[in-house]
């Protein structure tokens, strides 16, 4: 972990126009992660070591200014490293627009990010309900992820929900008690539904997951339903 306090980004994606909506971006990809989901498909990014320190990060912004609308901070879990406050305050001095990907572990550092209002936009991880969160993502931060979902809510600041969706592990039941779960909590918006790909490596190895889901109406009134990859 020290190193990856010193170096904490793991690459850097110099452009995309898929992570950040109707936006030109870049991706900063942070190592380190405190959830093993079962279906993760970055291993090296979150067990492996960062290789770029902040300052290699904000040089490389500033060879960006006035080419990229936003930067994106993924990972990992980009929340969970030191000084990540005072590096979003950098990118937003540069002008940059800023999206957080996030499991919603992290909901004091959330908090203060959008009393600081530091986030432009969001992509929170809805990755399982209680009975299934722990075997998913090998952690017992559930508790977490719905202060950040309420954190959220409440803040009013545009943000999705997205779900990573493998047949044996997301069945049609527990989908449309997720989507529930939402709406109890008042969400309304966007639920992305973000399709298993088969055959590339991921922490720990799946059988084949189907897309039967595809085939069935999933959204409600509040909550339209969104399928990718």
């Amino acid at each position: 972990m020290k190193e990856n306090a010193t170096k904490p980004i793991y690459s850097i994606t110099p452009f995309t126009l898929l992570d950040y909506p109707h936006q030109s971006a870049c991706i900063l990809w942070f190592a380190g992660c405190n959830m093993r989901c079962l279906y993760c498909y970055n291993p090296e990014i979150v067990l492996g070591k960062g290789t770029l320190s902040f300052e290699k990060a904000l040089d490389f912004l500033r060879s960006r200014k006035n080419l990229l609308d936003a930067v994106v901070f993924s990972g990992g879990e980009c929340l969970l490293h030191q000084n990540i406050i005072e590096l979003i305050v950098a990118v937003k001095k540069m002008g940059f627009l800023v999206k957080i990907d996030t499991n919603g572990s992290k909901p004091t550092v959330l908090k203060e990010l959008i009393e600081k209002k530091l986030i432009d936009y969001l992509a929170l991880d809805f990755k399982a309900l209680p009975a299934h969160f722990e075997k998913i993502t090998q952690s017992d931060l559930f508790s977490s992820f719905e202060k950040s979902l309420r954190l959220l809510i409440e803040s009013g600041i545009p943000f999705e929900v997205r779900t990573t969706v493998h047949s044996d592990l997301m069945p049609e039941k527990e989908v449309r008690m997720m989507i529930g779960h939402l709406e109890k909590n008042n969400y309304s918006g966007n639920y992305y539904l973000q399709f298993f790909v088969n055959g590339v490596p991921t922490l720990e190895k799946l059988d084949y997951s189907n897309r039967e889901l595809e085939r069935l109406t999933l959204s409600t009134s509040r909550i339209k339903v969104h399928f990718r990859g």
